[in-house]
């Protein structure tokens, strides 16, 4: 079996695929190493060969994970690293190594999955767009804030912003005007986010006119999809590239 594990700044999503890395016999997003060992032993006839990870965080906490994973399940680690070029696809930043993995990894997983021009827009903590071009030339990209980053900062900074995630997610059942505090801000960032998404599209037009396919990836996508119903959701895409990134075999 293949433990493949893309570990964010907040989060860690993981799935496990069986001996022939097709079928996912088990999947889930865990805040803490912990919580991914409880997890996994929780899945009946566990037997790990393999694990490839993705990782934005520090290489301390990278490797003690891979420790971890070593100890519990005897387990053999690769780690997905930067590189200037790889399937097809040349990576668009004057530091190649500084674009981060996650990015790099969805965007080689879309222009795969696209073959020709792609946007790639993952909607996590922070959201990403990145632009790969039909003959792979990765243009670059943009970064801001998402959904949490926004909601927070707010919370953060604004003593009277107080209210739970039942109240968030009720207040977006519509987008008219708030008149509540709580609907104020959870449908100002939402239109916040979809401002952002729309002048993605429409710079993707201005290079590629039609001939382009958006994915849409991330936790958040959700939010988006009624904006460009045209758009591929792939929960799933920094793990395709995953896959080109780190072969087993």
């Amino acid at each position: 079996m293949i433990l493949e594990l893309d570990c964010g700044n907040s989060f860690i999503k993981w799935r496990v695929l069986d001996a022939d890395g097709r079928l996912v016999v088990g999947e889930g997003v865990v805040d803490s190493d912990l919580a991914l060992l409880e997890g996994l032993k929780g899945l009946v006839g566990l037997a790990l060969k393999y694990c490839r990870l993705v990782s934005v965080r520090t290489a301390d906490e990278t490797n003690a994970l891979i420790l971890l994973l070593q100890e519990v399940f005897e387990v053999s680690v690769v780690c997905a690293s930067p590189a200037r070029e790889m399937s097809g696809v040349r990576n668009g930043y004057e530091e190649f190594e500084r674009l981060g993995l996650d990015r790099w990894l969805a965007l080689l997983g879309g222009f795969h999955l696209a073959a020709g021009a792609c946007l790639v827009l993952d909607f996590g903590t922070a959201v990403t767009a990145d632009f790969v071009a039909a003959d792979g030339e990765h243009l670059g990209g943009f970064i801001c804030p998402g959904m949490p980053l926004m909601r927070n900062q707010l919370r953060t900074h604004t003593r009277k912003i107080r209210y739970g995630d039942v109240a968030a997610e009720r207040a977006l059942e519509k987008l008219i005007p708030g008149r509540t505090t709580v609907e104020a801000v959870e449908r100002g960032c939402l239109l916040m986010l979809r401002g952002f998404v729309l002048t993605q599209l429409e710079l993707a037009r201005s290079y590629w006119g039609k001939d382009f396919t958006v994915f849409l990836t991330g936790g958040d996508a959700a939010q988006v999809t009624e904006i460009i119903p045209e758009a591929r959701v792939v929960p799933d895409l920094v793990f395709v590239g995953l896959a080109m990134a780190c072969p087993l075999s």
